[in-house]
């Protein structure tokens, strides 16, 4: 099994997460300082060179003003599509 970093579904989630901030109208500067992290955290994530781990992904759904399950359903429906 490959890392996930390096598979399809790791940037699915990802895409979600980066659709979520700018729905919220945030830049990742502005993210990273909601996560207690700087914007080089926030952009490693995005350019999908960081992966984050489940506590990771409900913190950042947190600070997106997201409920996390709902982030986490729509990376399912894309990942099932």
């Amino acid at each position: 099994m490959s890392k996930t970093i390096f598979t399809g579904n790791h940037k699915k989630l990802i895409d979600v997460l980066i659709e979520a901030r700018k729905k919220a109208g945030l830049k990742q500067s502005e993210l990273g300082e909601r996560l207690g992290k700087d914007q080089t955290f926030v952009s490693l994530v995005e350019r999908y060179q960081r992966r984050i781990d489940v506590v990771e992904f409900y913190e950042y759904a947190l600070a997106l003003g997201e409920k996390p399950e709902r982030l986490f359903s729509k990376f399912i429906a894309l990942v099932v599509s």
